[in-house]
C-alpha cells in the first residue's frame, strides 16, 4: 500500500501517519498548516513524522494541480481525505472557510481520485451528520438530513458528493463518522483540550447547557485502528459510525481531569449554544461487525493518558 493523506498534520492525520509507517507502508501527506489553531502543534506533529520517513508537504486540496503530482509521483493506491475545516463554533464566524475546504475541498480530491479509479479512498465524516436526530444511539441507517449546524450540513455534504462519483464513475468511498476523538496531540479548539489548558493555568472554563451534555469520547487509538481497517477492508461505498458506544457527561471529563492535574475548575455555567446538541452516542454494531472494530478505552484511561502528554509537551 502507498497511502496519501490530506490533513496529516492533523490531530488524527497525524497518529494514522505513524501507525500506517510503522506498519511498512509508504506513507506520504499533505497540510496547508493554516491558523485555524496553532501551527506550531502542527509544525511539531510534521517534525516528528519526517523523523519516522514520512513525506510531508505543504499545500491545500483545493489545488489539483498538486494533489495530481503527488498521486502520480509516489504511485498512490489508497487517499485518506482528513483535511477540512473543523469546529461547530467557528463556522458562525467564518463559513467560507468551510465552504473552502470542505466542499471545494472534497470536490478536488474526488477529482483527483476519479482521474485514478485504482485508488480507494477512505475519508472523515463526522457524528455532527446526525444532527437534531431524536434518537439514540445513532446508527448508519438513521435519517442525517437536519444538521444543526454549517460544519455537519458540509460533511453530510461530503457522504453524498462520495457516493455521486461512486454511482458516476465507479471509485471507491468510504465514509467515517468519528464521534470526539480525543488524546495526546489533540486538538486544543476541542473542550477537553481547552478545558485542560484553563484548569492548569486557573483560569475559568465556560460549560454549556449547564453541564448537561454527553458525548460518546473515542480514544485516539481506537480510531486509528478503526480507520486503518477500514483502508485495509476498501468497500466499494460505505459509512462507519468509529465510536465509543459509550457516552459521557463532559462534568465527567472535567472531573477526570481535576483528577489527573490536581487542581480545581474554575466552572462558569452557561446556556445551551447555538448549532450544539446534547448527546452523541454510536451505535458501532455495523463496524463491530465489518471493520472488527471494538473500541478498549475508557475515559477514564483515555484522560490519563492525555493530561500525562499535556503537561509534559507544554513544559
Amino acid at each position: 500500500m502507498r497511502i496519501f493523506i490530506t490533513g496529516i498534520a492533523g490531530f488524527v492525520g497525524y497518529h494514522l501517519a505513524i501507525a500506517l509507517s510503522k506498519r511498512g507502508n509508504t506513507v506520504v501527506g499533505c497540510d496547508n498548516f493554516n491558523a485555524y489553531y496553532a501551527p506550531e502543534l502542527k509544525r511539531a506533529r510534521a517534525k516528528n513524522l519526517t523523523g519516522l520517513g514520512v513525506h510531508v508537504f505543504e499545500g491545500d486540496i483545493t489545488d489539483t494541480i498538486f494533489l495530481e503530482k503527488h498521486v502520480v509521483d509516489f504511485k498512490i493506491t489508497h487517499f485518506v481525505n482528513l483535511a477540512a475545516q473543523a469546529g461547530v463554533r467557528y463556522s458562525m464566524v467564518n463559513p467560507k472557510s468551510y465552504v473552502h475546504s470542505n466542499l471545494d475541498g472534497f470536490a478536488s480530491v474526488l477529482e483527483t481520485v476519479r482521474r485514478h479509479p485504482h485508488i480507494k479512498l477512505v475519508y472523515a465524516s463526522s457524528s455532527s451528520v446526525y444532527g437534531l436526530n431524536q434518537k439514540i444511539p445513532f446508527s448508519e441507517i438513521d435519517p442525517t438530513d437536519h444538521p444543526s449546524n454549517l460544519y455537519a450540513a458540509t460533511k453530510k455534504a461530503n457522504e453524498l458528493m462520495a457516493f455521486s462519483y461512486h454511482q458516476m464513475y465507479g471509485i471507491s468511498v468510504t465514509g467515517l463518522r468519528y464521534f470526539t476523538v480525543y488524546g495526546p496531540w489533540g486538538r486544543p479548539d476541542m473542550a477537553y483540550f481547552s478545558f485542560a489548558q484553563a484548569i492548569w493555568e486557573e483560569k475559568p472554563i465556560q460549560i454549556y447547557n449547564q453541564g448537561n451534555m454527553q458525548r460518546d469520547f473515542t480514544y485516539i487509538d481506537d480510531v486509528i485502528r478503526g480507520t486503518i481497517a477500514a483502508i485495509d477492508l476498501g468497500s466499494p461505498c460505505e459509512i462507519f459510525n468509529l465510536g465509543n458506544n459509550h457516552p459521557e457527561s463532559v462534568l465527567t471529563l472535567i472531573s477526570l481531569i481535576e483528577k489527573y492535574t490536581g487542581k480545581k475548575a474554575m466552572r462558569e455555567l452557561l446556556p445551551m449554544q447555538i448549532g450544539e446538541v446534547p448527546i452523541t452516542y454510536a451505535d458501532i454494531s455495523k463496524s463491530n461487525k465489518e471493520l472488527n472494530f471494538f473500541p478498549a478505552t475508557s475515559l477514564e484511561e483515555g484522560m490519563g493518558k492525555f493530561v500525562e502528554w499535556y503537561l509534559s509537551f507544554r513544559q
